[in-house]
């Protein structure tokens, strides 16, 4: 009994009481802060709609004010989802890749918005409407790829899914990048009608920030 004593007392030498609350770390508070500015950063376009309808700020318009709104910030949440890594590899911190996750999971739930708000609004809900709508307007058409190479990401986003598909899942969720390109793609479209692309070029040029480091570091990776 007092060797077994002696093996359990060793084993718990470096470790608190039992009953003792232990001190977060400071990474563990970077963590939540970092969370909690995640989330404020997802919910901020919702609640700043909630707060414009509320004032009657939602302009002379506010079903294209919300299509549109909805669709902007898909992009701007999407393009924060693709910063994510090359931020971590700058900065060096690894636990910024656990953000990524909600990230990207808000950038779907503006896309999802978006197109509620399209099919509702400007085509009435009706599905015959819809679908010509993919056809006759070609940013509709492209828009709507976007969409479809988001949805398996979104549905395989939980760690059950990666542990199933296994390296499988990094290639299915490869289609991110399409999904951007056609994105950006579909707003320089929809602005042309206009002839205001500042934005639509905006998005894209930091895109091409974003992909370019990638295409460098992978190919310093394959040539050494």
């Amino acid at each position: 009994m007092e060797s077994r004593d002696r093996k359990s007392d060793s084993g718990r030498q470096g470790q608190p009481p039992i009953g003792v609350p232990q001190r977060r770390s400071k990474s563990g508070y970077a963590h939540y802060a970092l969370s909690l500015c995640v989330h404020l950063f997802g919910l901020f376009p919702l609640a700043r709609w909630l707060v414009l309808g509320y004032l009657g700020g939602l302009t002379a318009n506010p079903q294209e004010f919300l299509i549109r709104s909805s669709g902007t910030w898909a992009l701007a949440l999407l393009w924060a989802t693709l910063a994510v890594t090359p931020i971590r590899r700058l900065s060096g911190w690894a636990g910024l890749v656990r953000h990524r996750r909600k990230l990207g999971l808000y950038a779907f739930f503006y896309t999802v918005l978006h197109v509620i708000a399209w099919a509702l609004w400007d085509r009435g809900g009706v599905p015959a409407s819809m679908w010509a709508d993919l056809w006759l307007r070609d940013f509709i058409g492209i828009g709507a790829l976007a969409v479809l190479c988001l949805v398996p990401l979104a549905v395989t986003s939980t760690h059950g899914w990666m542990r199933r598909l296994g390296r499988w899942w990094t290639y299915l969720h490869w289609l991110v990048y399409p999904a951007a390109i056609l994105s950006v793609w579909h707003f320089d479209w929809m602005r042309a009608g206009k002839n205001d692309f500042f934005e639509p070029h905006l998005y894209a040029w930091a895109l091409a920030v974003l992909l370019g480091v990638r295409i460098v570091w992978w190919a310093r990776q394959h040539h050494r």
